[in-house]
């Protein structure tokens, strides 16, 4: 919002009479004087009442406050339950109570009014206008001792007319992890509760609680769950899912489902199909054997993903599958047992390993072999969040044990629904080569990529294991990878040459072990290039110093496992559009690794309300989160830069 336009109205159009509106409550602070500020309260157009409908209860009896705000003809504040732009301030109700009350206010099944819509400036916002009454149910726990018990009712808000608007009162922090002003801290009104043994007979205003739906206490006594709206951005196509009622539910389980079916398209899963492909075409010719092997596999996918859900619904400060990988020791082991599995398709290796690596790699016409297949792609999928994936597990981590199990095991079932469909077509996979020289050099190629995929696991884990936050991990491993890589696409093209006399396969296979060649020696200087921004690395204080010096901060949260992280850093971040503007004085970059054990790193990612990445937040010059997304594209990133920013940092002057 252009403070200009707040600035001139103010001015000329209100004077010092107006501190004298009548109605002002003293128990929600004085406006400042005009002479100490430019602006004037918001409390000068708006007059806010707390009301119980009943203040003497008994124990197990309910109650509701209801805060109203009376606003002028031709004003209106924020609806409080819908998106806004970040540079407005929505209505918040809040309460508070001391440790140990029996009187509960149920925050969480707020009741708000309905909304009207206006046009400020381009901008459709929702607002309320009038009289606008906010209700919170309230019960008394059915052991509650006579007594009285005080509420603290808190409201924080601005207003506005069609041309400005006026100073919002104090406000609770609008920056994750943010500490409450001491104007915050002391503002509100209190509201006392008398519980005692005999009922009082009231009769509740009905002008001001009608609105109120009491269906609400049925909802709370029995146990269940407010609202839980789960947001879903997919490079800027966002949508809603309200989880909480049985219809939502199964919709978050779709999308979970779809989520999980898209890992298989990440870069983390999709260069081992083919390897599941080849084990299935040795079964091809028998329906019913291909059929249980890829059950099997199926059921190691589900499986997997369901004991995840497991660890979340148990494991105290376990809320994230990609936590895994913070364990360097963890992503050691990953790496050395699909090195293990590469050395054991490769038959260029004629070293005979000890017996337990054949035992940990059994065969793919195998139950336990399909069943362990399944739970190694599981694992591999972990780095890599796909879309909808990541809203599905961050809201089922704050689920009931029973939802989580199910949001989680919806991801194994629509990860595994392709193999399951390859299991029950075989005219898809009949045409692989079984035996001959054909079938053992794309065997000794999808080891050398796998032996590719050990690398990166190993390297990451040894970075995580050296690097201590903030230092920025290395990058040497990334050449190990590339020179798997480069050895694959070389193999496949000179044995293509020596294995076939036809020109056709010479001239596909050819091609591909080319390209494999190249794509891999690009991988290796990509990504050992730290690239043209200039990262600061996050610590909270660096976080706080920027935020002091009123900077925009562009904040990515990544991990060298994190390929997703990777791929947009290299596409969206690094566009030219982008680099440009994050050059500017104005703005910090800041990059949040999560390579290995980072606490302060998990603690903000924490703060933002997400468990997964990738992730890019923007904050804006007074600290307040303009865009958060994980999947997004180069004019999201644009806009939300110059939202941050007055001017916009791209029509800014030399």
């Amino acid at each position: 919002m252009n403070p200009i336009l707040c600035l001139l109205p103010l001015v000329l159009g209100l004077g010092p009479g107006d501190q004298d509106i009548p109605g002002l409550l003293p128990p929600f602070g004085d406006p400042p004087a005009a002479a100490s500020t430019e602006f004037f309260d918001s409390r000068d157009r708006v007059r806010v009442k707390v009301v119980a409908s009943d203040e003497t209860l008994v124990p197990g009896a309910d109650a509701v406050l209801a805060v109203v705000f009376e606003q002028d003809t031709g004003w209106h504040i924020y609806a409080g339950d819908q998106e806004i732009p970040p540079e407005y301030y929505p209505t918040v109700v809040r309460t508070e109570s001391p440790a140990g009350s029996p009187v509960t206010v149920h925050d969480a099944w707020v009741q708000w009014p309905e909304f009207d819509e206006i046009d400020f400036f381009g901008d459709i916002l929702p607002i309320y206008e009038g009289t606008a009454i906010v209700y919170l149910p309230v019960t008394v726990a059915a052991d509650a001792a006579p007594g009285t018990y005080t509420v603290r009712v808190r409201a924080g808000f601005q207003v506005c007319d069609d041309m400005t608007c006026l100073q919002p009162t104090p406000y609770p922090p609008r920056t994750p992890g943010g500490e409450p002003s001491a104007e915050w801290l002391a503002y509100g009104e209190d509201v006392e509760f008398v519980v005692t043994a005999t009922p009082v007979a009231s009769t509740p205003d009905p002008a001001t609680f009608g609105g109120f739906d009491t269906s609400v206490f049925a909802q709370i006594h029995e146990g269940q769950k407010p609202p839980l709206v789960v947001d879903f951005d997919l490079f800027g196509l966002t949508f809603s899912i309200d989880a909480a009622g049985a219809g939502g539910f199964l919709l978050l389980l779709l999308a979970a489902a779809v989520g999980g079916f898209l890992l298989n398209l990440t870069p983390c899963v999709l260069p081992i199909i083919p390897i599941k492909i080849m084990g299935l075409s040795a079964s091809a010719g028998n329906r019913a054997r291909m059929l249980f092997l890829g059950t099997a596999m199926s059921i190691g996918v589900v499986a997997f993903w369901i004991a995840l859900g497991i660890g979340i619904a148990a494991l105290a400060g376990f809320t994230a599958t990609n936590q895994l990988f913070q364990y360097p020791m963890f992503t050691i082991g990953v790496g050395v047992i699909i090195a293990l599995m590469a050395v054991g398709m490769c038959g260029l290796f004629a070293v005979r390993l000890p017996n337990f690596v054949y035992a940990i790699n059994p065969g793919h016409d195998s139950a336990a072999g399909s069943v362990g297949f399944g739970v190694m792609t599981a694992v591999l999928s972990t780095p890599c969040t796909a879309p909808f994936m990541g809203a599905a597990a961050a809201a089922a981590a704050v689920m009931t044990p029973t939802r989580t199990l199910l949001v989680f095991a919806a991801i194994g079932l629509g990860m595994a629904l392709p193999y399951q469909i390859l299991s029950m077509a075989p005219r898809l996979v009949d045409r692989m080569p079984r035996t001959g020289p054909a079938s053992e050099l794309i065997k000794q190629v999808m080891g050398l990529l796998m032996l590719a995929a050990a690398a990166f696991f190993v390297g990451t884990g040894i970075s995580g294991l050296l690097t201590r936050p903030p230092a920025p991990p290395s990058l040497l491993h990334w050449w190990v990878v590339a020179a798997f890589g480069v050895a694959a696409g070389g193999w496949l093209a000179w044995r293509t040459l020596r294995i076939t006399r036809r020109p056709g396969p010479r001239l596909v296979f050819g091609t591909v072990g080319v390209a494999i060649l190249a794509i891999s020696a690009f991988i290796g200087l990509r990504l050992t290039d730290r690239g043209p921004i200039d990262w600061t690395y996050y610590t909270p204080e660096r976080f706080a110093s920027a935020q002091s010096e009123g900077k925009v901060i562009l904040m990515d949260f990544t991990a060298e496992w994190c390929l997703n992280c990777k791929a947009l850093e290299k596409t969206v971040l690094y566009d030219d559009r982008v680099v440009t503007l994050v050059a500017e004085e104005a703005v910090l970059p800041i990059k949040v690794d999560l390579t290995g054990n980072n606490p302060d790193g998990n603690a903000m990612l924490k703060a933002v309300e997400r468990l997964t990445i990738p992730l890019l937040v923007v904050f804006d010059a007074k600290g307040d989160e303009v865009f958060k997304g994980d999947f997004y594209t180069v004019e999201q990133v644009v806009t939300a830069l110059n939202a941050a920013q007055s001017p916009p940092l791209a029509q800014r002057g030399p």
